[in-house]
């Protein structure tokens, strides 16, 4: 016979409440429709055969039932009636199939009707059960009854059962009938748990008007280094209170569950035991608890792969991302001493060991393990799309490209990997290419923030204001206190010629974050704003950076020595663009010396034969950690690029990935912060430090301080470096030179770093201002020296000087500018030039 769907349901309904009241009729022994405080004891001890209660937890048991189900207890001391059993059991308070099994009662017949309910009982609310009210199932062991051979019964049946998701699965990795039985009670703790502290939540929603229909942006966000094998399906569960009397009561009872877990028969039973724990716990995002279990998990067995790499999930989930890579890294270990049996493991702990990395800004190493696990699985899309993407953090764009193709061809639909190609065929120049990448990756995904994002500025790039405006407005309608955004946005309104509302933009995007370049920015269009032409006076007319015109060098002199030459300061600039950029700035270069004297390297033998001290980039990344731990992650990850891009990718040239470590101690030492002078004796030191030298008495090979100065002009003036550097190669000279002589090459202004006085000059005078005086081609106010042409008057400031821009007023033969470090200079000067003149007009006198 075929039942319809609500038959079947009021069937197995049927069925169920006759187990219940055949259970109820097992332990009414009085035979009066009621089980009172004696009954109640015995039916919780039966259902719980492994558990000894002691006299005052049954009492408090009973307490919680009574109190919690008053509306069933009838009158005169009968006790609970058959509609409050029911009522427990539909309250996830126990398992009625268990139980009955467990009490060994005669099957009951599929089809037979449920037994009658009084009419006034079956009005109760349907609340969840509270406090110890269910705590007769939670202790439960539930043991599933052996048959009749005496075997288990089979997992298909416990899968029928109300098993999560994971314990379905062919995978599971559960062991023993003990860790079933486990799992099923912890479940029920759980939904326990849940239910209470869904209902507190509404009830809040209600009284505050806020309701549970908020939006919901997850999925807009592009995923951030998160894979699903760690976060299981728990991304869209709601945050646990901790702090709420429910959780606390919810530990307490997790704590028995453990301790049942510990006195397992054997110590491989209360590994699996601990394992299935915390594996749906953390399955719950119950990640702090779940953590516990694989804690103990790890001491029963610390060289299993399984409990290091679950608490390494935990840990990460946790934010503890330093802990996670510890404990990844003993995962990787284990799998590595494992064998072929950790082989399906391995690449997602690869995976997952980057993750951590990359939150811990070490983006580097992270391109090393992704780049393993897709070694190890080439199919595995999502660690080529890590990879592409932690490449692409790093600045190698050809690289990163190649890896975001490899995983789009394995998984078009990836938007995420989409968006990134688009980030990386940007940087490359491949306009048309990114924007059908940004395009895919918002088709795909219509809400994708990074991709509108990204395409905005592309847009911007390209001069498109209005596009750019659009993409960024609907940015803010999925994020709205996306503050980069709406800077943007602020900008690509200038450039439309919207001052005012780009005024309103810059004030909505100073709100959101508080950061001082903002208000600047604010500060700035005022001041463009107040400052009108005036085309009558012909003089200073110029409209920000569109009144002005860029001459040769050959047309700017200077006036007495200390005025710094253009390009030299156009240099400078650049370097101090870079010590920006990286906050080497910020790094005491006697650190150098001290990672010299502890960091044991071993010697190795470059492609010329050379002995080197070197080391691979990844861990090149580690000793910077150590050197700006003072920095964030993401902070740190923008200074690797930065180094990366600028001076490894020079002393890597041949791309093997191995860097001398000698030589690059002496590339960034003048860059470092301290004393000129100590940062030259560093450079000297790090020289002296490679094996090129060791043993030659203070002293380096010429062509050694010869290669340095032509690597350093490479790496911090490109325009002249590169083919200096070519005609040195292969060049050996074997003549020595001292400390002395050495400063004299590096000195030199034109074939060595003689522009170091001048970025010195530059890092002295960051926060010098010169009053009201502000550059007659940018407006900003003038910061660091000032640069004042002598016929006209008009003052430049660094940047505008070094790239040759003056008004469009003033157009000359040449223009003859002298530097003022402070207006003490200035104000010295023109006394001096009073008193020539007064002098000049006694004379003429």
């Amino acid at each position: 016979m075929t039942l319809s769907a609500s038959a079947a349901a009021s069937t197995g309904r049927g069925a169920r409440a006759e187990k219940v009241r055949r259970i109820f009729e097992r332990f009414d022994a009085n035979s009066d429709g009621g089980l009172d405080r004696d009954e109640m004891a015995a039916l919780v001890v039966a259902v719980n055969p492994r558990v000894k209660f002691s006299e005052d937890q049954i009492s408090v048991i009973l307490d919680e039932v009574f109190r919690t189900y008053a509306e069933f207890i009838h009158p005169g001391g009968r006790g609970l009636s058959l509609p409050g059993l029911l009522r427990t059991y539909d309250d996830g308070a126990g398992d009625v199939d268990r139980d009955f099994l467990a009490l060994s009662l005669p099957p009951v017949d599929s089809e037979a009707s449920s037994p009658e309910i009084p009419a006034g009982d079956t009005s109760a609310a349907s609340s969840p059960p509270s406090g110890a009210a269910a705590a007769a199932s939670l202790l439960d062991d539930h043991i599933k009854p052996l048959g009749a051979a005496g075997t288990a019964p089979s997992s298909s049946s416990r899968a029928a059962a109300a098993a999560p998701a994971w314990a379905t699965s062919p995978n599971h990795g559960i062991a023993f009938d003990s860790s079933w039985a486990l799992l099923d009670d912890l479940e029920i703790l759980v939904k326990r748990l849940r239910s209470k502290q869904v209902r507190r939540t509404s009830s809040i929603d209600t009284i505050s008007g806020s309701g549970g229909g908020g939006n919901n942006n997850f999925d807009s966000f592009s995923e951030a280094g998160w894979s699903r094998e760690i976060s299981g399906q728990a991304d869209s569960a709601a945050p646990w209170d901790e702090t709420s009397r429910d959780y606390l009561t919810f530990v307490k009872e997790l704590a028995v569950l453990r301790t049942r877990a510990d006195a397992s028969r054997s110590r491989e039973e209360a590994f699996d035991n601990h394992m299935v724990v915390g594996r749906a716990l953390s399955e719950h995002r119950l990640f702090r608890d779940a953590l516990a279990s694989f804690r103990r998990a790890c001491e029963l067995q610390p060289t299993d792969v399984r409990p290091h790499f679950r608490a390494g999930n935990c840990l990460y989930a946790l934010g503890r991302h330093s802990e996670a890579k510890e404990e990844y890294l003993l995962a990787l270990e284990a799998a590595e001493a494992g064998g072929s049996q950790s082989a399906d493991i391995l690449p997602q702990i690869h995976v997952n060991l980057g993750i951590a990395m990359e939150a811990e800004g070490m983006v580097l190493g992270a391109c090393e393990h992704y780049r393993e696990a897709a070694i190890l699985c080439p199919s595995h899309a999502r660690a080529l799309k890590l990879l592409g993407s932690a490449l692409f953090g790093v600045g190698e764009y050809r690289a990163a490209e190649k890896a975001l193709e490899e995983a789009i061809f394995l998984k078009p639909e990836y938007a995420d990997a989409h968006c990134d190609l688009g980030s990386a065929l940007h940087a490359i120049g491949d306009d048309n290419r990114a924007v059908q990448e940004f395009q895919k990756a918002i088709d795909l995904k219509p809400g994708h923030v990074d991709a509108l994002y990204n395409l905005g500025g592309l847009n911007m790039d390209a001069g498109r204001f209005v596009r750019a405006a659009e993409m960024y407005t609907r940015v803010l309608s999925i994020r709205p206190n996306h503050w980069r955004a709406q800077l943007n946005k602020a900008v690509a309104l200038l450039g439309q010629g919207e001052s005012e509302e780009a005024k309103k933009a810059l004030k909505e995007a100073f709100k959101m974050t508080h950061r001082v370049e903002v208000y600047d920015a604010i500060s700035h269009l005022k001041t463009l704003q107040k400052k009108k032409p005036k085309p009558s006076k012909g003089k200073d007319d110029a409209q920000g950076e569109e009144a002005f015109v860029v001459v040769e060098p050959s047309k700017f002199k200077r006036v007495g020595r200390k005025t710094t030459l253009r390009q030299d300061l156009a240099n400078a600039l650049d370097i101090r663009a870079f010590e920006r950029m990286t906050k080497l700035r910020r790094c005491d270069v006697d650190l150098l010396r001290k990672e010299m004297n502890e960091t044991d390297v071993p010697i190795s033998y470059s492609g010329t034969g050379n002995p080197e001290k070197s080391i691979r980039k990844a861990a090149l990344e580690v000793i910077l950690r150590r050197l700006l731990s003072f920095l964030k992650p993401d902070t740190f990850q923008g200074s690797v690029k930065a180094i990366n891009e600028r001076i490894l990718s020079v002393l890597d040239a041949s791309g093997s990935g191995r860097v001398d470590l000698g030589m690059f101690f002496a590339i960034i030492a003048p860059v470092c912060s301290g004393p000129v002078d100590r940062r030259k004796r560093v450079v000297f030191d790090a020289l002296l430090w490679r094996p090129a030298s060791e043993g030659s008495s203070g002293q380096i090979r010429r062509s050694d301080a010869l290669n340095y100065i032509k690597l350093l002009r490479a790496v911090y003036i490109p325009t002249h470096g590169a083919s200096d550097m070519l005609e040195m190669h292969g060049e050996s000279d074997p003549t020595m030179v001292s400390y002395t002589e050495f400063l004299e090459m590096f000195n030199d202004p034109d074939w060595g770093f003689g522009i170091l006085s001048t970025l010195v000059k530059l890092e002295d005078s960051d926060h010098i201002r010169h009053g009201r005086h502000t550059c007659s081609i940018c407006r900003y106010p003038i910061i660091g020296s000032r640069f004042k042409e002598t016929k006209h008057s008009f003052s430049l400031c660094n940047r505008c000087y070094s790239e040759g821009k003056v008004p469009s007023a003033f157009k000359l033969e040449e223009y003859r500018f002298k530097e003022y470090g402070n207006e003490s200079e200035a104000l010295v000067d023109k006394c001096m030039c009073f008193n020539l003149h007064s002098k000049k007009l006694e004379a003429d006198a």
